[in-house]
């Protein structure tokens, strides 16, 4: 008895494929013709999807995300949706058919395609629920819910029933791969219930009982909430870290580094900033690894400007991070973590903290060890 309208994503690889194919040709793509080139991966699928609708007798229609009018900013590949023109899809709708909108993408203010990034097909779809008011936006992909941390790594992890929005939002922004960090960031904001299901389950089944089997993002944490002390452990493997030695400690100067990283786009992440000694300092910051190699030829030039010794980097770092609510009215969890680690002999290079995550930065090659005891110290194999 609902409406739907259907956002695809590219078919598994098709992406990749395609960026694999600028490349060849651009060593650094120029980012407006990525775009244009990356987003055809979608374009494939919306064709093929309401064809194969038709065919079971649904009336569907494929858009574009410039057909939507999806309106976004102009930070080619990594755009971000400003608003939604939401009138073409209710007629279709009002007409009983099947909008099939191409996610991932959108289109600026002059016209030029432009992308959201990788797993942008989620923030498509989150926005396009808030747009419409839709009564949920369910999300199906290649797991059945979010887990306590991944499963291929802990065949014990859990899958969680509920999770708040503030603990989904910090373990896609920690490494979770199931959800967007963006799509998350929406669901937040317009109030869009978000549910995360898997598609590769017997399409038989009612989805009202299916429903019933994934993970509901909430608005409001549960009254059972506060038991579990953590709710996740998430990981990333796609960090970098560059350290800028000897630097004068003087105001300005984590500006000084950081602002023309930022004027580049480039996502900063965990900032360390040691003691000062005899004036002078070391300061450490975490990136993307994608963007090491940028972030270091921008950290080299700005090296002279601010008189620093050295800069060194390292690309074989992981982010290994524990999420949950229960932090709040619980103390001593940073201390049994740190513990925890050490008697495995896993050195903590960095960390970061907020009211309901602890993230530490360690070498890359521990970091499947470090996910595994910390899930067993924490007890998040058993059911709260």
């Amino acid at each position: 008895g609902h409406d739907v309208v259907v956002v695809p994503s590219a078919m598994s690889g098709e992406t990749n494929r395609l960026i694999a194919l600028a490349r060849e040709l651009q060593a650094q793509p120029d980012p407006r013709e990525l775009d244009v080139v990356a987003s055809t991966g979608e374009q494939v699928t919306i064709g093929l999807l309401s064809m194969a609708l038709m065919e079971q007798g649904v009336k569907a229609r494929s858009y574009t995300g410039a057909q939507v009018k999806v309106l976004t900013d102009s930070a080619f590949t990594k755009a971000r949706i400003e608003a939604i023109d939401d009138v073409r899809l209710r007629a279709e709708l009002a007409k009983g058919v099947v909008p099939v909108v191409a996610g991932f993408q959108g289109m600026d203010g002059d016209g030029n395609i432009t992308t959201l990034g990788r797993g942008g097909s989620d923030t498509s779809a989150v926005a396009l629920a808030a747009a419409l008011k839709a009564d949920e936006c369910q999300i199906f992909t290649d797991v059945d819910g979010v887990y306590t941390t991944d499963p291929r790594i802990v065949p014990e992890a859990r899958r969680l029933h509920t999770v708040t929005f503030e603990e989904m939002l910090e373990m896609a922004s920690l490494g979770s791969k199931v959800l967007q960090i963006r799509s998350v960031e929406f669901a937040g904001k317009y109030r869009v219930r978000l549910r995360v299901l898997s598609s590769l389950t017997d399409p038989s089944i009612p989805i009202a009982e299916e429903a019933r089997s994934g993970t509901l993002i909430t608005f409001e944490e549960d009254d059972n909430m506060e038991q579990a002390v953590i709710s996740g452990i998430a990981f990333s493997r796609d960090e970098a870290k560059i350290t800028v030695m000897g630097v004068p400690d003087r105001p300005g100067i984590a500006y000084a580094i950081l602002g023309p990283i930022a004027d580049a786009n480039i996502d900063v992440d965990v900032i360390i900033q040691n003691a000062s000694v005899e004036g002078h300092t070391d300061f450490s910051f975490t990136v993307n690894r994608n963007d090491y190699p940028r972030a270091m030829e921008i950290a080299k030039k700005v090296q002279a400007h601010i008189g620093a010794k050295d800069i060194v980097g390292d690309n074989r770092v992981c982010k290994v991070s524990m999420v949950g609510v229960g932090m709040r009215s619980h103390v001593g969890i940073a201390s049994q973590m740190f513990r925890t680690l050490a008697e495995e002999g896993i050195n903590i290079q960095m960390i970061s903290t907020s009211e309901i995550k602890i993230s530490v930065v360690v070498d890359e090659k521990y970091m499947e060890l470090a996910v595994r005891v910390l899930h067993n110290a924490f007890g998040l194999e058993q059911a709260a």
